[in-house]
């Protein structure tokens, strides 16, 4: 039986613990959520990929690893993501569950310690990251912003998310940039990780097949030692409506034109109506029998691919497509022509069973993977309301036409960003 458990350690540090005995593996992560900021960015996203690297008792990589190993091949990993106007830098460990363990071992215990070795523990040099380790991670996190510059589809969203949140925490790049990663020093990111300890709010999830209470034992001891500050504020702004459309236009070398239209919806969590909302737009463009698939890329091939997608922290709505240069306009008539549909109930009882049957599946999707869970009580439990994938699937449900086309009657147009290919001189 699936059982949920919301604790807090102490102040500004929450636990939530979903145990599931259909696992055989178990999950832990620590998620530190910060304001995203200019200035902070790049020294933060660098933070989680060092800790995860080594600890004092483990020094380096080769140790770690070892260590992994003997705990049936357990992992530890870093990641770094933007939800709401909040940077979340996270550092997780995987492994076998203890039933499965061959002579009894209390494999989850030992990757908690592990795990809170890595964050409070690190292996300085006379108080600083190893040299090795820190320049390494400056070349990787470098490289993995350059391969978003390079996917022109990710590009271009990001171009549109940047320009429609200008002025706005969301519009700043995940990783920071290129240049501020670049100019890091090692000093900096030691106080950077002394001011994450201090004053960022935390967000502790335990998922999968274990026992809930060591493990809150183990982490509460940890946080409890620490000198903890005043905490930094992490509040999203949402913007419920667009004044005027905002339009740009840039021109790279590429071969496919991209078209991606920003709208405000004005429905965000933890807000009543989200399911609407996300059920309105998956009917739009989240499924391959939604109308932006069927009528603008099937029935009048404009597109190569057109599809949207809801930011339900933000309350954004994109729509990307990929589209020849000469049917950028065309297509986005288009595109508005299948949003009014929507706000005039202009769907059938068919479209709403699909959409919902949609959702449905990708619920069951997410419920079978720990990765994918995690990130979905991570979000939950940032909007203030952690719920089930079974009741969040209740609430998709029993969402209803009229709630369908209020939803889609609040969405309005922000930003249309289109990317073309240079244009050859004669």
């Amino acid at each position: 039986m699936i059982g949920m458990e919301c604790r807090s350690i102490c102040e500004g540090v929450e636990f939530l613990g979903v145990r599931d005995p259909k696992f055989k593996t178990a999950r832990m992560s620590v998620h530190f959520l910060l304001p995203m900021e200019r200035e902070e960015a790049s020294a933060n996203a660098l933070l989680p990929f060092l800790l995860s690297r080594a600890s004092r008792e483990y020094p380096d990589y080769t140790k770690l690893g070892q260590r992994l190993a003997e705990l049936y091949g357990a992992s530890l990993n870093a990641d770094v993501d933007k939800v709401g106007d909040m940077q979340v830098l996270s550092v997780a460990a995987s492994g076998l569950a203890n039933s499965y363990a061959l002579s009894g071992e209390q494999i989850s215990e030992s990757l908690a310690d592990l795990l809170c070795g890595a964050l409070f523990d690190p292996p300085f040099e006379d108080g600083l990251f190893p040299e090795d380790g820190f320049e390494l991670e400056k070349r990787q996190t470098i490289e993995l912003i350059e391969s978003e510059l390079n996917d022109k589809r990710v590009y271009a969203r990001q171009r549109c998310e940047a320009v429609m949140c200008e002025g706005e925490p969301y519009g700043l790049g995940r990783y920071g940039t290129k240049e501020d990663v670049a100019a890091l020093e090692r000093p900096r990111l030691t106080e950077t990780w002394k001011r994450v300890l201090a004053h960022s709010r935390v967000q502790i999830l335990v998922l999968g097949n274990c026992e809930l209470e060591p493990l809150y034992e183990r982490f509460s001891r940890f946080f409890r030692t620490l000198r903890r500050g005043e905490l930094l504020s992490c509040e999203t702004k949402n913007v419920v409506s667009a004044a005027s459309v905002k339009e740009v236009h840039e021109e790279l070398e590429v071969a496919q034109s991209k078209l991606v239209m920003g709208f405000r919806t004005g429905v965000f969590q933890p807000q009543d109506e989200v399911p609407a909302m996300r059920l309105a737009i998956a009917m739009l463009g989240g499924t391959p029998s939604s109308k932006l698939f069927l009528n603008v890329r099937e029935k009048q091939s404009l597109c190569y691919y057109c599809s949207a997608s809801y930011n339900s922290m933000k309350g954004i709505m994109l729509i990307q497509s990929g589209v020849e240069s000469e049917n950028l306009d065309k297509a986005r008539t288009e595109i508005m022509a299948q949003l009014e549909a929507m706000q005039k109930g202009d769907f059938t009882e068919e479209e709403i069973e699909a959409a919902k049957l949609s959702i449905l599946n990708a619920y069951r999707s997410t419920s079978d993977s720990l990765g994918a869970l995690s990130g979905w009580y991570l979000s939950q439990a940032i909007a203030g309301r952690p719920q089930t994938l079974a009741e969040a699937a209740a609430a998709i449900e029993a969402v209803t036409r009229e709630e369908i086309i209020r939803a889609a009657g609040r969405i309005t147009l922000d930003t249309v960003y289109s990317l073309t290919g240079k244009e050859k001189e004669a």
